[in-house]
């Protein structure tokens, strides 16, 4: 055995040659119709499936590149926490957790924000990861939104929050809470100064996100497809025993039924963004931003399956 291992092996793999090793992320799958899309293909088309429309999540990095002018901006320090101040333990420790976390996003928590400017218009944008630990609001999340908004309130400058949570971190317990109301301050202090709160929502938006920062902007986008609500469907269909209507709680529902402005598609969002932004701050609309669309009737529309997020 040792033989063929040692000898017989290696030199069959010299005269085949060596397989190379294909990057696990070359082709993604679309969720809803299954289709395979080359990774390249997919982040030049800002992650959206080319036939379905389908929106995949976005890396807090790719949504600042679109988002801001010549793809750039400045970091906004966002301030630390306590780690793990409950000294919380499930099947493993919270720190672990944490630690794995950061290492595989390289940043501290779910929050990115910056500085930049949105066709000459400087404004604050701040994302949400929901790959960081579902997006989880705990207390580096809430302190780190906090800092962005009365940043914006200091300087005068619009904030865009583009929100993606799976609700508070349960393993913060009430320290994780106590972040509702603290982000609720900072959406006062927003308008106290009198400038733009816009949230745009992407899937999945939920929990106490929802009931809190996430649904108190001026303007409130959502891309095609969002699951956005407090408690996800399969929990409300369990406690009220009943079935839900089709496309309850995507974004197009709730366009339909007055929780959401407006449903965009993300080629669009920058655009859209702009005026909306030069609106509200009385400044002149910009030549190469497009005009909004007039309100659609409702009508019926494709919604991409839950993938269990």
């Amino acid at each position: 055995m040792n033989w063929i291992k040692n000898f017989v092996r290696p030199k069959i793999s010299g005269i085949l040659g060596t397989k190379r090793d294909v990057p696990e992320n070359m082709w993604v799958k679309c969720p809803e119709t299954g289709e395979m899309v080359f990774y390249r293909d997919l982040e030049a088309n800002h992650f959206v499936i080319p036939r379905s429309g389908y929106h995949m999540r976005m890396a807090p990095e790719a949504r600042m590149k679109h988002t801001f002018d010549d793809e750039k901006w400045t970091d906004i320090a966002l301030p630390d926490v306590v780690v793990d101040p409950l000294k919380f333990r499930d099947e493993r420790k919270y720190a672990d957790r944490l630690k794995e976390a950061r290492a595989k996003a390289d940043r501290k928590d779910a929050i990115v924000a910056g500085r930049g400017h949105i066709d000459g218009l400087e404004a604050v944008a701040v994302v949400q990861d929901f790959a960081f630990m579902g997006g989880s609001l705990g207390m580096a999340a809430g302190e780190g939104i906090v800092t962005a908004m009365f940043e914006a309130a200091d300087n005068k400058l619009p904030l865009i929050l583009y929100a993606a949570s799976g609700g508070a971190r349960m393993q913060e317990g009430i320290l994780s809470l106590m972040q509702l109301p603290r982000t609720t301050v900072g959406v006062q202090r927003l308008r106290e100064a009198g400038v733009p709160y816009i949230v745009v929502l992407t899937h999945p938006t939920t929990g106490g996100v929802t009931a809190s920062y996430a649904m108190l902007g001026d303007v409130h986008i959502a891309e095609p497809g969002a699951l956005i609500g407090f408690a996800g469907p399969r929990v409300i269909e369990q406690t009220i025993r009943e079935k839900l209507p089709d496309g309850f709680q995507r974004s197009e529902y709730l366009r339909e039924h007055g929780m959401v402005d407006m449903v965009v598609h993300r080629h669009e969002m920058r655009a859209t963004l702009s005026n909306v932004l030069h609106m509200l701050m009385k400044q002149p609309t910009p030549a190469r931003a497009v005009q909004l669309p007039a309100p659609e009737a409702p009508q019926s529309e494709a919604v991409p399956a839950d993938t269990g997020a």
